[in-house]
């Protein structure tokens, strides 16, 4: 059974940067890829970014391209979520994806 567990989130102001983590357990294999989405409250869930656990290729919405960078660490089978100028409209829970695998969220609030 696997498991991600996501942390990193919190309260920012707009401008201001965070790092999202998602720790991966259990049986993963690099044939797929690790994905970010989030949800924010009344809207549906939407992806945020990608990335490939066998080669460099990444990614990203529209919304948070130039500004967000996905990456991994695969010895601690751990990827992360660079989150810079962030804005109020990044208001969301975040989710960290494999095949059908969800993480818990980890909230991430952005103030004006």
């Amino acid at each position: 059974q696997v498991q991600l567990a996501e942390s990193g989130g919190g309260l920012v102001q707009a401008g201001g940067s965070l790092r999202l983590s998602c720790a991966a357990s259990g049986p993963t294999t690099s044939t797929y890829s690790m994905n970010w989405y989030r949800q924010a409250p009344g809207k549906e869930r939407e992806f945020v970014a990608s990335i490939s656990l066998r080669s460099p290729l990444t990614f990203y919405a529209d919304s948070v391209k130039g500004r967000f960078t996905i990456s991994t660490d695969n010895a601690k089978n751990t990827v992360y979520l660079q989150m810079n100028s962030l804005k109020p409209e990044d208001t969301a829970v975040y989710y960290c994806n494999w095949r059908h695998y969800w993480g818990q969220g980890t909230q991430v609030t952005v103030s004006s």
